[in-house]
C-alpha cells in the first residue's frame, strides 16, 4: 500500500491541511456504447458511441488499484451498458478472479438484454461464480424511454431469488413497482427526489429546464475540496482517468502510466485547466483566451452545469486542450 506523502500534492501542504485522498475506487468504464441516450447520461453515452476497454487495461487498472489501497481497493464495471460486450464483460471477471484481485463490487445494467429467463438466470449465476457483489439495475424515467420496464422487472426478480434482496440494487426502486411517464417532466419530478449531477448529457435539456442560478453566483466556487476528497476514478475504454465524476476532464491515462504513477503526480493546484477549476473554479474556465468565444447562459442549474457547458464549447472550438476529453464525453 503507498503511503498518502508519495503524492506530489500532499508533499507541500501543512500540517492540518486537507491533503489527497488515496484512490480507493474505480469504475471501469467497458465502452461508452449503450442502447439508450439517457438525458442524464453523465458519459453522454449511447447507440452511436464507441470504445472497448482491453482486458490488460481493466486488470492493470484494478492491480494499481491493490498497490494504492491494498484491501480497501473496489471496482465495478460500468459503461454505457457493459452487457453488450458479454464476453468482454466475462473475460475480465475470470482474469482477475484468477490472478486473485479481489471481487467486483458492483456491475450497472440498464437491463436491456434481460428478454429471456433462460439467459438472466444462466449469466447472473455464472457473474455469482466469478464474484460479483452486487448488481445494480437502472430504473428511472431516463432509462424507461429506451428500455422496456418488462425486462427491468424480469431481471430484478430472478437476481432477487439467485443473489438475493441484499445484493440487488434498484436505482430507483419506487419505479420499478409503479412505473411512470417518460417525458421531460416526468424527468424532472425524479431528480427533485433523487437529485442527479449536471454533467454530461444531463447538462443539456435536463439542466436547462431547472436552471435558477445567474453566472455572478457560480463565481469563485473552487473544486479543489472535490478534487482532494474524490474516494476514486472513472476510468474509459481508451485509459482516460477521470477525478470521481468529472467526466470529461482528463487528469491521466493508463495506457501512457500506471494509475498509481498518476496518483502520485496529481497536483490539483498546478498550472493547467484542473488547476484553474480548483482554485477559482468553473467560472475561471472563462478567462482562458480559448473560451473569448463562449456566450454565458442566462441562468445554470449549478456550477457542474457552467463547467460542462464551458468545456463542451471548448471540446468543439479548441479540441488541442488536453485535459478535456474524449469527444464522446461532448457529443
Amino acid at each position: 500500500m503507498i503511503d498518502w506523502s508519495e503524492n506530489v500534492y500532499n508533499r507541500t501542504i501543512r500540517p492540518g491541511q486537507k491533503r489527497l485522498k488515496l484512490w480507493a475506487s474505480a469504475g471501469l468504464l467497458l465502452t461508452y456504447r449503450c442502447n439508450a441516450a439517457c438525458n442524464f447520461c453523465y458519459y453522454c453515452c449511447g447507440p452511436d458511441k464507441g470504445g472497448l476497454m482491453p482486458v490488460e487495461m481493466a486488470l492493470s487498472v484494478w492491480r494499481s488499484l491493490r498497490a494504492l489501497s491494498g484491501a480497501r481497493a473496489t471496482v465495478h464495471l460500468t459503461g454505457g451498458e457493459p452487457f453488450l460486450y458479454w464476453d468482454r464483460l466475462v473475460e475480465i471477471m475470470a482474469q482477475a478472479h484468477s490472478e486473485g484481485l479481489g471481487p467486483v463490487e458492483m456491475i450497472e445494467t440498464n437491463g436491456s438484454w434481460a428478454s429471456d429467463l433462460v439467459l438472466v438466470r444462466d449469466r447472473l449465476i455464472q457473474l455469482d461464480r466469478l464474484g460479483m457483489e452486487v448488481l445494480k439495475i437502472s430504473c428511472d424515467p431516463f432509462h424507461q424511454a429506451f428500455v422496456p420496464i418488462e425486462r427491468v422487472r424480469l431481471l430484478a426478480e430472478v437476481a432477487g431469488e439467485i443473489l438475493g434482496p441484499g445484493r440487488v440494487m434498484v436505482r430507483w426502486r419506487q419505479y420499478l413497482d409503479a412505473h411512470t411517464g417518460t417525458d421531460l417532466q416526468s424527468c424532472i419530478s425524479s431528480i427533485s427526489e433523487h437529485p442527479c449531477r449536471f454533467t454530461g448529457r444531463a447538462a443539456g435539456q435536463l439542466a436547462q429546464a431547472v436552471a435558477c442560478r445567474p453566472l455572478d453566483q457560480l463565481r469563485g466556487q473552487g473544486c479543489l475540496p472535490g478534487f482532494l476528497g474524490a474516494k476514486g476514478v472513472h476510468v474509459d475504454p481508451y485509459g482516460n482517468v477521470f477525478s470521481g465524476t468529472c467526466s470529461g476532464i482528463i487528469i491521466g491515462n493508463v495506457q501512457k502510466e500506471s494509475l498509481e504513477q498518476i496518483w502520485k503526480g496529481f497536483d490539483p493546484s498546478g498550472p493547467g485547466l484542473v488547476g484553474l477549476i480548483a482554485s477559482q473554479g468553473p467560472a475561471g474556465m472563462l478567462d482562458l483566451p480559448q473560451a473569448g468565444g463562449y456566450r454565458p447562459l442566462a441562468l445554470y442549474a449549478d456550477k457542474c452545469h457552467l463547467c460542462t457547458d464551458i468545456r463542451r464549447y471548448l471540446s468543439r472550438n479548441c479540441p488541442s486542450l488536453p485535459e478535456i476529453g474524449p469527444p464522446d464525453c461532448y457529443q
